[in-house]
């Protein structure tokens, strides 16, 4: 993902999704600290994306949309409590993606009975590609 724009939208995203709850947990923040970091959008940018509307993007890449739905979905367990507002709404960004339904629904329930809540790379692909078969 090249573009300033992008990386930006993709982290507006995340932030209104890490609301959904009503609330922003500290850990939930700190994770998207980190991501801000790793997209390479500074501190400042990255506060001020806490006061802005949720910016409407279309990711094109496959790969691109698996793993921002990772990411979402790292997110919903950060602060170790499932709300059923979170669950809902992370399938329906998972849709909205184009993403395979019954593929979202492996890869979350993969990463709840997961002890720290992650799965591994090639099988969060694997899960995706082989509803390509």
């Amino acid at each position: 993902m090249d573009k300033y724009e992008e990386k930006i939208a993709l982290l507006s995203e995340m932030i209104a999704f890490s609301v959904i709850d009503g609330r922003l947990h500290e850990r939930e923040y700190l994770f998207l600290a980190m991501i801000a970091e790793e997209l390479q959008i500074d501190k400042e940018a990255f506060k001020n994306l806490f006061h802005q509307e949720e910016y409407p993007i279309v990711i094109k890449s496959e790969f691109e949309r698996i793993q921002q739905f990772y990411r979402l979905a790292l997110l919903m367990h950060c602060d170790g409590v499932l709300h059923e507002r979170e669950q809902i709404k992370i399938h329906e960004i998972g849709i909205n993606m184009g993403l395979n339904p019954h593929a979202i629904k492996r890869v979350l329930k993969a990463m709840e009975i997961s002890p720290n809540k992650m799965i591994s790379p090639e099988f969060l692909l694997e899960v995706f590609q082989e509803q390509l078969n």
